[in-house]
């Protein structure tokens, strides 16, 4: 996990502040689909060069909100690209997966990147995704229960054995081992209950919950590392983080002006084709099932004010986004950001990753000391 010079807040807990980014991947409209790749990959290749820890790949389909849903092809591309920045899944929707191919690629991924992988898990909150392929919505806790045992089992082992309800291996042979031992770090965003019982990495949007949030996951975590027989013993210092969209340009009126009709596209970019409202629908075999992010925006979903209240977006220049974050809650010690969204295009997207990467990451006194001297000469070109 994460390794740091500073100081200690609690058994097992660092304060020090790390920068991370989010990323959908959206569909650029009039962008052609191979373009968006090179232009992306560009992003992150600069992230590497201005010391951000981390990348951070969602998984959705047949939506514009993701052009990337198969995570482990673009972050094998990403891998070549850079050369410290970690690479991750947030999250492999895992009832989605075949396990044992899930492992094989997770293995591949680890050693490609040499340690680089961080491995996000979840169930996928979506119902109509795990509709359109086929599977049954109200079984996909069941099914996330089930493959990730299996996971955790076939990336410390070279013989798979598991008996469960939907997947049976006998003696399975496993000829492939993850580069990280005994696996990449494990990232999870929903409960903090279940992250800390894992001693996954845990992030949570922003909002006036994250204290809270995050001293439940201390609480939890430490009832666990007291359990006999627990399997987090390699965990030494779990990484808690909170994610928000963001966009910084020169001035605070450029950076509103821009986001303000950029945060629209993003919400919209939920809606899956064919439906035509937000709230409940009907699935093909009869089910009601409500559909979180599923559906169109809303009229509050959409507005930014709203958003920029509740702590969804922060926009501003550098001046106004270092204020913010100087105040930041301790507790935290990983900023995820959401770079580009909704209609923001490529050239304002790196735009605002230099500002921010060049005049607010080192003027966060608890983020400077963190940067390589080779990612702080890169940041100072």
């Amino acid at each position: 996990m994460v390794v740091s010079t500073k100081s200690q807040s609690g058994a097992g807990f660092y304060m020090d502040l790390k920068f991370g980014i989010f990323d959908h991947m959206e569909r650029q409209r009039g962008v052609t689909l191979d373009r968006e790749y090179a232009e992306r990959l560009a992003l992150i290749a600069r992230a590497d060069e201005l010391g951000f820890t981390g990348y951070h790949l969602a998984e959705h389909h047949h939506a514009p909100l993701c052009m990337a849903p198969s995570q482990s092809v673009f972050l094998a591309a990403a891998s070549r690209e850079t050369s410290r920045i970690k690479l991750g899944t947030l999250v492999y929707l895992l009832p989605f997966y075949h396990p044992v191919r899930l492992i094989e690629e997770i293995c591949m991924l680890d050693n490609l990147t040499r340690g680089r992988l961080m491995v996000g898990v979840g169930r996928g909150i979506t119902a109509i995704e795990h509709t359109y392929w086929g599977w049954r919505p109200e079984e996909a806790q069941e099914r996330y229960d089930e493959v990730f045992e299996i996971l955790l089992a076939g990336l410390t082992s070279d013989t798979l054995n598991f008996h469960g309800k939907y997947y049976n291996f006998h003696n399975l042979p496993l000829e492939m081992e993850p580069f990280q031992k005994p696996y990449p770090d494990l990232w999870y965003a929903g409960t903090p209950d279940n992250a800390a019982r894992y001693g996954m990495n845990f992030v949570i949007h922003d909002g006036p919950r994250v204290s809270a949030t995050i001293a439940r996951y201390k609480e939890v975590f430490e009832e666990a590392r007291r359990l006999p027989g627990n399997k987090i013993g390699h965990v030494t210092h779990p990484v808690l983080g909170t994610s928000r969209h963001i966009f910084v340009a020169e001035t605070d009126r450029e950076a509103d002006a821009i986001a303000r009709a950029s945060w629209a596209v993003y919400q919209n970019n939920f809606a899956k084709r064919g439906m035509d409202g937000p709230g409940p629908i009907t699935l093909p075999n009869g089910t009601l099932m409500p559909v979180p992010n599923g559906g169109p925006a809303t009229e509050l979903a959409r507005n930014f004010d709203h958003a920029m209240e509740t702590d969804l977006v922060l926009v501003g220049s550098p001046e106004t986004i270092r204020r913010r974050l100087a105040t930041y809650p301790e507790e935290v010690d990983y900023y995820m950001i959401a770079l580009q969204w909704g209609s923001l295009t490529h050239e304002q997207a790196m735009r605002s990753l230099e500002l921010f990467g060049r005049e607010v990451i080192p003027h966060i006194p608890r983020a400077a000391a963190n940067r390589s001297n080779g990612a702080s000469e890169s940041a100072g070109k």
